[in-house]
């Protein structure tokens, strides 16, 4: 593993392993991580050795966001998430958190908060 990214950190490897584990067990139909560039390699490599669909997402400032899971949840991010998440509505922005998973209140109180600016 180490091998084939240079300088890996293996603290960020081994969030990654356990979204995995995460996705496989069923606590989650979809995950979002966000990585420096350098993982990128890795981490869809290791996605498509496992058949897991996935998306990525240049952030800029050498990052990425990877998207993976469900095919649904993947093909509707593919329609869905077009620019930097910064830049989604308040609407898309509760249903990706939604569908990531995140604790539906909070994401209330976020909408709300983006809503009132």
């Amino acid at each position: 593993m180490a091998a084939t990214v240079p300088n890996i950190n293996p603290e960020v490897v081994q969030v990654f392993l356990n979204h995995i584990y995460e996705f496989k067990k069923g606590v989650r139909q979809m995950v979002l991580f966000t990585a420096e560039k350098k993982y990128a390699e890795f981490t869809t490599r290791r996605l498509s050795r496992q058949k897991i669909n996935y998306l990525i997402q240049p952030v800029g400032d050498g990052k990425i966001n990877l998207f993976f899971g469900r095919k649904e949840c993947i093909n509707a991010i593919k329609l869905m998430v077009t620019r930097p998440l910064n830049k989604l509505t308040p609407e898309e922005d509760f249903i990706l958190g939604a569908m990531l998973g995140y604790d539906i209140c909070g994401q209330c109180r976020r909408y709300c908060e983006l809503k009132s600016k």
